[in-house]
C-alpha cells in the first residue's frame, strides 16, 4: 500500500517512517509462518490502563453450555475509564442467570477483566452479513 488517495494525514498515521503499515490488529506470528489475528486496538477496552480484549471474554462466555452468542463492550466509568459489559443470548430453553455467568468468568479471568459493567440479556447480537460483531451499535444504545 502506498498510502491513502488525497488523505496525507490518514497515510502518516497508518504507515511509519521506516515503511511499517500498522493495520490496528492484534495477532501472534507462530513458528509456522502464519498471522493468527485475532482482535482489533480500536475495540480494546481500557481498563485503569489495563486491556482487555473482547474477542477474550466473548471466546470465554460462549465456552458455556447455556450461552448461545455473546458480545462485549466497554462502557465509560468515571473511575476505571471504561468497564466491561456482556450481552448475553442465552441458549434456547436454558435459563442461566446473571450471577451464575459472573461466577463462571470471575473464576476464569483477572479482576481488571471481570465484567463489572454489568451483563445484559438480549435476543440476538448484531452483526454484519460475514458474522463480525456491531460492537458500535451495542455501544450507541449506552451512549443514548
Amino acid at each position: 500500500m502506498k498510502g491513502y488517495l488525497n488523505n496525507e494525514k490518514a497515510t502518516r498515521e497508518t504507515i511509519d517512517e521506516e515503511g511499517w503499515l500498522h493495520t490496528g490488529d492484534i495477532g501472534t506470528y507462530d513458528e509456522g509462518g502464519f498471522f493468527h489475528v485475532f482482535d482489533r486496538m480500536k475495540e480494546l477496552i481500557k481498563v485503569k490502563g489495563l486491556q482487555v480484549a473482547p474477542s477474550e471474554l466473548e471466546d470465554l462466555l460462549l465456552s458455556h453450555p447455556d450461552i448461545e452468542d455473546a458480545a462485549v463492550i466497554g462502557i465509560p466509568d468515571d473511575v476505571a475509564g471504561e468497564l466491561p459489559r456482556a450481552y448475553i443470548v442465552p441458549s434456547k430453553n436454558k435459563k442461566i442467570s446473571k450471577d451464575a455467568i459472573m461466577e463462571f468468568t470471575n473464576a476464569k479471568v483477572a479482576p481488571h477483566k471481570r465484567l463489572k459493567g454489568g451483563i445484559h440479556f438480549i435476543d440476538s447480537i448484531p452483526k454484519t452479513q460475514t458474522g463480525k460483531i456491531l460492537r458500535r451499535e451495542l455501544k450507541a444504545q449506552v451512549l443514548a
